[in-house]
C-alpha cells in the first residue's frame, strides 16, 4: 500500500490554478493573474478604510482580469458587496456569488426592472425617470429589492442633481423605502490637491445629512487615500485591486497582480543599416540580434507603442520587455500578431526560440507599460485580448 508523504498531502490539498483560453502551445502568450495578490490588495484597502465597509468594483470583466475567479477570491477574502457596470455582468457575478450584494452602476434601461428582480441585483439610479420606473415596478410586483441613488457632485457624467435630493430624501421616511445606498463619484481623486475634491466631499457631506441612516459611499480607489472625509460608510476600490497605482506620483502600495509573457518565435541577425518592420521606421545602428515575439495589437499590445517616423504619433518613451532578466527595447512598428525586440545586449545563447519575453511583470508594472502606450493602466488591462493562454493563481 502507498503512503502519502507530507509533501504529497500539501500538493494534493493546495489550490490548483484555474486555466482558460487556448492551450499554452496553441497561444502566442500567457496572461497570469495572481488572485492572492488581488485579495491582498483588497485587504490592504479595507484596513486603510476602517470603520468603513470595503466593496469591490469588478466591472469590465474585473478590469480584464476575469470576473468569475476574481469575485470568488474576493468573496473568500470577506468582500460582501460588488459593483458591476451592467445587468449582464451582474448575472455572471450572481452565478458565482449567490450571497453577494450586487450594484449595477449603469442603472435601469427602460423596461429592464424585472431583470434586476430575477437575480436580486440593485440598480444605481442616476435619473428621475429611472427612479419612477424602479418605484413603479416595486409597487406593482411586490419586489422588496433595494437600489442606490447616485448624485452628481461635480463629475457631470451620470447622477441625479443635488437639487433633486430633498424631494428624494423624503422617501427614506416611508417604511420599506428600498433605498439602500446613496453615492457619488470623485472626478479628480488621483490628484490629491485638486480643489474639486474638497468641493465634492463637502457637497456629499450635505447629501449624507439629508439621507442620514442610509449607507453613503463616495471614495473610489484613489479616494480612499483622501482620508476619512471621503471614505464615509463604504469605499469602492476598483483599479487598485489589480495593482494600478491609486496615488500617481507616489509609491504604489498595491501588489502587482498581472504578468504577460509572449513567446519568442525567432531570433534573427540584422546588419547595421538594415530596418525592421512595416514602414522601415527603425534602422539598426550596429549589428543586432532581434527577437520576434508572437504578441501584437490583436492581443491588446497597443500599436502606438511602436516606432513611427519623426513627426508622427508614437510612444513618448521607448517600450521595453524583459528577456533573460535583461530589459530590451522594442523596435519597429507593432504588427497585429508580432512585435520585435532588440536583444543584442543579452548574452548570446541565453535565450532561444520558444522562450518567453515578459511584457508586463518582472519589474515592468501595468502603469509603466501604460506610460509607453500614452494611456492609463485601466485601458491596458481591459484591452488584453482573449487569445492568450490564461492562468489564475490561487
Amino acid at each position: 500500500m502507498l503512503t502519502k508523504t507530507p509533501t504529497d498531502t500539501v500538493a494534493a490539498t493546495a489550490p490548483q490554478p484555474i486555466i482558460a483560453g487556448p492551450p499554452e502551445l496553441e497561444a502566442g502568450g500567457v496572461l497570469t493573474v495572481d488572485l492572492a495578490a488581488v485579495a491582498m490588495n483588497w485587504r490592504a484597502l479595507m484596513q486603510r478604510s476602517v470603520p468603513a465597509d470595503c466593496a469591490a468594483v469588478i466591472k469590465a470583466d474585473a478590469y480584464g482580469c476575469g470576473l468569475e475567479p476574481v469575485a470568488v477570491e474576493l468573496a473568500r477574502a470577506g468582500c460582501r458587496t460588488f459593483f458591476v457596470a451592467n445587468i449582464a455582468e451582474a448575472r455572471r457575478l450572481r452565478a458565482v456569488a449567490p450571497e453577494a450584494v450586487i450594484y449595477v452602476l449603469n442603472g435601469i434601461a427602460p423596461g429592464s426592472a424585472e431583470l434586476f428582480a430575477a437575480i436580486d441585483a440593485r440598480p444605481v439610479i442616476g435619473d428621475i425617470a429611472e427612479f419612477v420606473e424602479w418605484d413603479a415596478f416595486r409597487r406593482a410586483s411586490g419586489w422588496q429589492g433595494g437600489a442606490a441613488l447616485h448624485f452628481d457632485t461635480g463629475m457631470n457624467r451620470l447622477g441625479l442633481s443635488v437639487d433633486e435630493a430633498p424631494a428624494l430624501a423624503a422617501r427614506v421616511k416611508v417604511p420599506d423605502h428600498g433605498i439602500s445606498l446613496v453615492m457619488s463619484h470623485l472626478a479628480c481623486a488621483d490628484t490629491k490637491e485638486h480643489p474639486l475634491n474638497n468641493r465634492q466631499i463637502e457637497s456629499f457631506r450635505q447629501l449624507r445629512y439629508m439621507f442620514r441612516g442610509v449607507t453613503a459611499s463616495l471614495a473610489n480607489s484613489s479616494g480612499i487615500f483622501l482620508g476619512p472625509a471621503a471614505q464615509c460608510d463604504m469605499v469602492r476600490p476598483g483599479a487598485a485591486l489589480f495593482g494600478i497605482n491609486p496615488t500617481p506620483g507616489a509609491q504604489n502600495l498595491m501588489e502587482p497582480t498581472v504578468t504577460l509573457k509572449g513567446r519568442i518565435l525567432q531570433i534573427r541577425p540584422v546588419e547595421r543599416g538594415e530596418s525592421v518592420g512595416y514602414g522601415a521606421t527603425w534602422t539598426a545602428s550596429r549589428p543586432s540580434r532581434i527577437a520576434i515575439v508572437s504578441v501584437g495589437y490583436g492581443d491588446g499590445y497597443f500599436r502606438v507603442t511602436g516606432n513611427f517616423p519623426a513627426g508622427k504619433k508614437g510612444a513618448a518613451i521607448p517600450a521595453q520587455a524583459v528577456v533573460a532578466n535583461k530589459r530590451c527595447p522594442l523596435v519597429g512598428r507593432i504588427s497585429m500578431d508580432l512585435i520585435a525586440l532588440d536583444i543584442t545586449a543579452v548574452t548570446e545563447g541565453a535565450v532561444r526560440r520558444g522562450d518567453y519575453a515578459t511584457l508586463i511583470g518582472d519589474g515592468i508594472s501595468v502603469d509603466e507599460f501604460a506610460t509607453w502606450c500614452g494611456t492609463i493602466g485601466y485601458e491596458v488591462l481591459t484591452n488584453l485580448g482573449h487569445r492568450y493562454h490564461r492562468v489564475w493563481l490561487r
